[in-house]
């Protein structure tokens, strides 16, 4: 009853048309949600642990408030990458609930904050401060799929100082999700020191010979350290989604 309510008061509000409605309240108990311009996968929770999360970038404002309206009725905890504020104005009078992190760029619901792992912790490490915006869509990620995440930032290779000085934390972790733009080198670094999984996350932070991150890419693609994954340039929310995975087996 309660998402029904919600459901009609988009409607109300100018979120959903009619149709879009109708479609909505049809679709409720059945695999897949059609608003005309998406189709939701309404079984990911079901297959997978989490909700589908919306890719914001390249939909218009009204898809995406309108795709992210719908998910948040129904579920507790919902992500939306690559958002921009104009996507939070649009949800925030129907969804209260709905929140907004500038810095991850990312429109959220987190109305389920239990902890799933106890005391197994994800640790979440930038080289630069400039690499931040990745990590916190990684660290944002992680949060909401139900892990405690701890935030080491700005130990690159430039002062190893900075990184010993961390070494209990990053080595009591779970699992590491090291972020870097530059050469890429602080995910090799960790990789040494630590006996749980590293998840390299490339930046596109760097200068002309850095080409948008591949040189980062590269350089964590060829790692020797072992128990080193890359995922791709800029990809925190994938970096945060196998971390809790991760993180949860048993």
């Amino acid at each position: 009853m309660d998402e029904i309510r919600k459901i009609l008061e988009a409607y109300k509000a100018g979120v959903f048309t009619l149709e879009e409605a109708a479609a909505s309240l049809a679709d409720d108990r059945g695999d897949t949600c059609h608003l005309g311009f998406a189709n939701l996968d309404l079984q990911r929770q079901e297959r997978c642990g989490f909700p589908e999360v919306v890719y914001c970038a390249g939909k218009t404002t009204e898809q995406s408030v309108k795709i992210l309206a719908f998910l948040m009725a129904r579920y507790d905890n919902v992500i939306g990458t690559r958002a921009d504020q104009a996507v939070y104005e649009g949800i925030k009078p129907t969804v209260p609930t709905a929140c907004y992190d500038a810095t991850a760029r990312m429109v959220y619901q987190h109305k389920d904050r239990t902890v799933f792992n106890g005391e197994r912790t994800i640790a979440v490490i930038t080289a630069g401060t400039s690499d931040i915006p990745v990590a916190e869509e990684a660290a944002l990620t992680a949060t909401i799929m139900g892990n405690k995440v701890e935030r080491i930032y700005d130990v690159g290779v430039a002062g190893l100082h900075r990184l010993l000085a961390r070494r209990e934390d990053i080595c009591r972790a779970n699992v590491n999700i090291v972020v870097a733009g530059m050469e890429g080198a602080l995910a090799s670094v960790v990789g040494g020191l630590v006996s749980k999984p590293v998840i390299a996350v490339p930046t596109s932070i760097g200068y002309g010979a850095n080409f948008h991150g591949l040189s980062a890419l590269l350089a964590m693609l060829n790692s020797c350290a072992a128990g080193v994954s890359v995922v791709n340039i800029d990809n925190g929310f994938g970096a945060g989604r196998m971390a809790a995975m991760i993180n949860g087996m048993r």
